[in-house]
């Protein structure tokens, strides 16, 4: 690393430093301002209100990262054309693409950290966020009862409960339906009984008061039972992770979840989209400063207000297209990866164009 590097990298690392310190301040005065009145009233303390917003911090620095990336690129590298540094680079046969080398270098390290930021240590802090929400903001708890839960067990066996009680691992009304095939389905057999449970001790479900019939040949034979033992792939475990809110998932955790709710037939590529979505918006600290350097490096009138301009701008145009490329995504058959990175790909080309454009 040559000392222009450094150089450079000193310039972006504080100003982005600063761009995040600023930003935060204003979004929790701000989000304070708006939700000071539901702590007061709930009789929230001064310290349960700091708890939240260290536990808020993660999910602010989440959203606001690529924001400051973009400042910071645009300050950093505008006050060195300003100071006609970037002149004096290339009057030394040193290229903008070799001025933004370092900075890439930068977004990229820095996109892989927020990645891993995002995916683990966000959903760890949320989880404590929201129980403090449902306590103090009067905010939809996912409560010990999941209601109306239905899955699709395997291709052939569909389970329905009325509502599962998570704390007592009791199910309530609940009906088993097995068929012969999944190309020719078939009724051959339907458990309905009062209630189910978990024995955590054998890792079996205990079907309670029930009646069983099965189906054959035109005929019906009923049986009774008071308790039986019957083998559902769907742990306890597994229906505690559907009462959780995403935010509160890791991307494994995420991924499983989905999972489970692919294999109990519902649709699930809306979560599928925003899952590789989830991925693909660490990177944009990359894309800003492919748009970002070139634009900073030719002196223009309006200096700061100008940058500051361009930042919003590019911002607002990122989210924006991150939700209409989602939500094409929705409503077509899109690969769901390829619509989760749409907004990313085309920045990314629109950003390589702008730079090839930029006089180096």
């Amino acid at each position: 690393m040559t000392l222009l590097d450094k150089y450079i990298l000193k310039q972006i690392a504080f100003t982005l430093l600063f761009s995040l310190i600023a930003l935060c301040i204003i979004f929790v005065i701000v989000n304070l301002l708006e939700s000071l009145d539901e702590f007061l009233d709930q009789n929230a303390t001064f310290l349960t209100i700091v708890k939240y917003y260290i536990y808020f911090l993660p999910e602010i620095l989440k959203l606001l990262t690529p924001v400051a990336m973009l400042i910071s690129t645009l300050f950093s590298i505008g006050r060195l054309s300003t100071n006609n540094e970037v002149t004096a680079m290339k009057s030394g046969g040193i290229s903008l693409y070799r001025i933004m080398l370092p900075v890439a270098f930068f977004s990229v390290f820095l996109s892989f950290g927020q990645l891993y930021f995002n995916g683990w240590i966000v959903p760890a802090a949320n989880e404590r966020k929201l129980d403090i929400e449902r306590k103090y903001l009067n905010k939809a708890a996912g409560g010990g009862q999941i209601f109306n839960l239905y899955f699709r067990d395997n291709p052939t066996r569909n389970v329905v409960m009325q509502y599962y009680d998570a704390d007592l691992k009791t199910g309530n009304k609940i009906a088993v339906e097995e068929y012969t095939s999944q190309t020719e389905p078939r009724l051959t057999k339907r458990i309905e009984a009062d209630k189910i449970k978990w024995d955590s001790v054998k890792s079996v479900w205990r079907i309670i008061n029930g009646i069983e019939r099965s189906y054959s040949q035109g005929a019906v034979n009923t049986k009774r039972f008071d308790t039986i033992n019957y083998s559902i792939n769907l742990s306890h475990n597994q229906i505690v992770e559907l009462k959780r809110s995403t935010d509160e998932m890791n991307y494994d955790e995420l991924w499983n979840y989905i999972t489970i709710l692919k294999r109990g037939g519902k649709d699930v590529r809306k979560q599928v989209i925003e899952y590789y979505g989830n991925y693909a918006f660490p990177f944009a600290n990359l894309i800003v400063i492919l748009f970002g350097v070139p634009f900073a490096s030719i002196r223009k009138k309006g200096g700061l207000a100008i940058q500051m301009g361009a930042a919003m701008i590019i911002s607002f145009l990122y989210l924006v297209f991150t939700k209409v490329g989602q939500t094409i995504g929705y409503s077509s058959d899109i690969n769901p990866v390829f619509a989760g990175w749409m907004a990313n790909i085309i920045f990314f080309i629109f950003a390589l164009v702008n730079l090839f454009r930029t006089r180096t």
